[in-house]
């Protein structure tokens, strides 16, 4: 059968499939396919591979008639309309748990990165703007005791805190849909309303998958009653931000800086406000980009197109 990756991945992907007996065709250049080149490519597809980038929305789908699986190359399938694959039998399927470790990684470095001003100071140096020790010259936040703020206690935000915890003893907060006795025994994280998170944390790192609920959520009021001199983390996705609220409390001092992996769009564009100051990190969307997690994701990605076309359950199958 025909299987489209919409990227180039690890080859383990392509040698899996094939030796499954598909035929594979992959786009190769650097940027994703436009909505139209997908549509060509995919229109007689029996298998996909796509990224989160992807939008396959239904008028794509429709197009799409010999199609039997999606596989995304993501924990998230936010791009894709699960409700249009569930009803005309298409699977669908993601790559979750070998992310884990390597995003919850990213985002402890991205934490120490952003409250002790390691990225500006370095461009400082290497731009030969440093010109002495300086007594108060890039002060930061030690994190040692302080509050964590998780919004979203999945395993990627579980993972986090743990590490967090453990290195600093930071003092965990949460908010889910409900209350994880688990996680509060092995980290003594505590569950409390949103509300309560935005006031008491020092850090609020944003680990929740994009839903309509969750879109925008973190907008100006909600960043006028965070902890003034608190930081914003955020690893899970740039649409849960309003991002020129974002730029106000920062340019204001209400938040003493953000470190961001994920923005909207991507890449940001260079004359974008929060590209110019000097208390934001950037990052380009790197959480799983090691080279054991991605190898994971292909492996998985292209297992659940093997189980699927053969008919069988897929090891990670959405719908």
């Amino acid at each position: 059968m025909k299987v489209i990756i919409t990227r180039k991945i690890l080859p383990i992907a392509i040698e899996m499939l094939e030796a499954a007996g598909h035929q594979c065709l992959v786009w190769e250049e650097q940027l994703p396919p436009s909505k139209e080149k997908l549509e060509q490519l995919c229109h007689d597809a029996d298998g996909i591979l796509s990224m989160l980038s992807d939008p396959f929305d239904s008028d794509l789908l429709a197009k799409c008639k010999n199609l039997k699986v999606i596989s995304n190359y993501a924990v998230g399938f936010n791009n894709i309309d699960t409700a249009y694959c569930k009803s005309h039998q298409i699977k669908v399927g993601n790559t979750p748990d070998v992310l884990t470790e390597a995003t919850a990684e990213l985002a402890m470095a991205l934490t120490l990165a952003t409250t002790r001003n390691i990225v500006c100071s370095h461009l400082e140096t290497k731009q030969g703007h440093w010109k002495t020790w300086e007594p108060m010259g890039y002060l930061g936040m030690s994190l040692e005791g302080k509050t964590l703020g998780i919004f979203g206690m999945g395993r990627i935000g579980f993972c986090y805190a743990k590490k967090m915890q453990r290195a600093f003893g930071m003092n965990v907060l949460y908010t889910n849909r409900k209350p994880n006795p688990e996680y509060e025994k092995e980290i003594g994280a505590k569950w409390v309303s949103l509300e309560e998170l935005l006031t008491s944390s020092d850090i609020l790192s944003l680990h929740s998958p994009l839903t309509e609920e969750t879109r925008n959520l973190f907008d100006h009021p909600k960043f006028q009653k965070m902890k003034k001199g608190s930081y914003l983390i955020n690893t899970s996705r740039g649409e849960l931000v309003d991002q020129d609220a974002l730029v106000s409390v920062l340019k204001q001092g209400h938040l003493r800086g953000a470190g961001l992996d994920v923005t909207t769009p991507e890449p940001l564009p260079l004359n974008h406000e929060l590209q110019n100051l000097s208390n934001v990190v950037l990052i380009p969307h790197i959480g799983s980009a090691t080279d054991e997690s991605r190898e994971a994701m292909a492996q998985l990605a292209a297992q659940n197109i093997i189980n699927a076309l053969k008919g069988e359950s897929m090891p990670a199958q959405v719908i």
